[in-house]
Formats: C-alpha cells, structure tokens, sequence
C-alpha cells in the first residue's frame, strides 16, 4: 500500500506510541487525524505537525474510546474533514491493575468498538482499508505483575485473528493485523514502574525482566507498524517485537483461515 494520500486515524496519539504511529504515517504522505483523550497534548502536537507538515495534513479531535458516542463523531468527523478512511489503529490503552474495569473497558472494549466503526466505514467505501490493533507481548505470554492488562492484550489479538478470518471469508477488502511490543520507552511504562501499589517480589521480578529484555524505542515499534500496514499480503498477522530479536511474525498452532465456524 502506498501511503500518499491515504488517509489515517489513530487513537491515542498524544504521545508514546501513538505519537509515533502518527509521524510514520506522515513521513510518507498520509493525512492523520489524531484522537486523544488528552486534550492539552492532543492540541500541542498537532501545532508541532503543522509547522512539519502543514495544518491541512492532520485533525485533532478529542475522544474517550470507552464513549461509544464520542468515537462515533470522531470517526465521522475524519471522514467528513478528509473524505475517506483508509488507515485505523486502534492504539489508546492504559495499565491499571487497581481499575481494572476501566482496563478492560479502554484497552478491550475501545479495540473492538474502534473496529466495527473502521469495518463500517471501509466496507461503505468498497476501497478496502487496514486496521493495525495494538496488542502486547503480554498478549502472547503472561505478564504477572498485570493479569487483567494481559487478559486485554490476550482478547485483541483473538479478535484480530477471529475478525480478518471473517473479513476474508466476506471479502470485505479490509485487512486486520497486531502489534505485540515488548517493553517499550513510555510513560505507560514508567507509570508501571512508579507505582508505588505495586510492590514485592513480583514487582522486583519484573522490573528485572524489563531491564534484561531491554526497552524498545518508539521509532523501532513503529517501523514494524508501518510494515502491518504497507504489505497488503498480511491479514491476521500478528507481529511480535523485541529489542533483541527484532520484528517477527507469530506462527500460531492452527491457520484461522480454515476456522471458519466452531464445532
């Protein structure tokens, strides 16, 4: 896929990760609308944008993914202020063990509502499209310090997979991959590490997995982002990224696409 005027949605695009996802997209020619529950951020890096890029290549848009309405409007909004959506990234997640309702109800529930309203427009447009989930190698192996952030982990890449098998099965033209980063340089991590509820040994163990394993950088997660989204032969590709052994994709038991309804 050539990204030259394409158009992209990313949520939680603040900062971290998302930030990242954006500038990728721009670098090579797509416009970006950017959701953010984070208002003051939101609005601060999409003036550093508009100095790079200039203002008519992004939006800003403030948006809680747990609002069922307030997603709904954003994403009518990006297609309204450029036409069309051919890129969405469902990316805004938390990690909260206290909260572990609203976890589940950003990192999960945000996921597969930003997706619906991805498949909805896309299929309306009869262009395709791609959708790149952020999930986490917590999805693919426990992470014991946050049980309830692997459960969310572990639930996006189920419905990833289960949603590209159906995709292709309809032939609806839209592709659905994961992302699965290892530990990565952000504040989402740092917060992790701060918190001072979390304590003992389990804290201290991973603390030690997370110094052994090395931090990823932004910039090497969103490379293996902007491969999700450019190689239009991956549909339910989940790839796995770490600081030592690089981006690779998953090789799970059985092929999804021959899983085409339960026993």
């Amino acid at each position: 896929m050539d990204l030259n005027g394409k158009v992209a949605l990313v949520t939680g695009s603040a900062q971290g990760l998302g930030r990242a996802f954006v500038e990728i997209l721009l670098k090579n020619g797509a416009k970006v609308s950017l959701l953010d529950v984070n208002v003051p951020k939101g609005e601060e890096l999409k003036a550093v944008f508009d100095q790079t890029y200039g203002p008519e290549q992004t939006i800003f848009i403030p948006c809680d993914v747990t609002s069922e309405v307030q997603l709904k409007d954003a994403f009518h909004k990006t297609k309204e202020k450029f036409g069309k959506l051919d890129i969405v990234c469902n990316n805004a997640g938390i990690a909260n063990e206290q909260d572990w309702e609203k976890t589940i109800t950003v990192n999960l529930n945000g996921v597969i509502r930003g997706t619906y309203l991805a498949m909805e427009i896309m299929k309306q447009q009869k262009e395709g499209g791609v959708i790149v989930n952020t999930a986490s190698v917590a999805g693919l192996e426990p992470l014991t310090l946050m049980p309830v952030y692997t459960a969310t982990k572990h639930g996006i890449i189920g419905f990833t997979r289960a949603m590209a098998t159906a995709s292709t099965i309809c032939k609806s033209g839209v592709r659905l991959n994961a992302l699965c980063p290892a530990f990565v340089q952000t504040n989402l991590l740092d917060s992790v590490i701060d918190d001072d509820q979390l304590a003992g040994v389990v804290k201290t163990m991973t603390i030690d997995i997370m110094k052994r394993i090395g931090p990823l950088n932004v910039s090497e997660v969103a490379e293996a982002f902007l491969q999700l989204v450019t190689d239009e032969s991956k549909n339910g590709a989940i790839m796995k990224i770490e600081k030592q052994g690089g981006a690779n994709y998953v090789q799970f038991q059985f092929n999804t696409e021959l899983k085409t309804a339960p026993k």
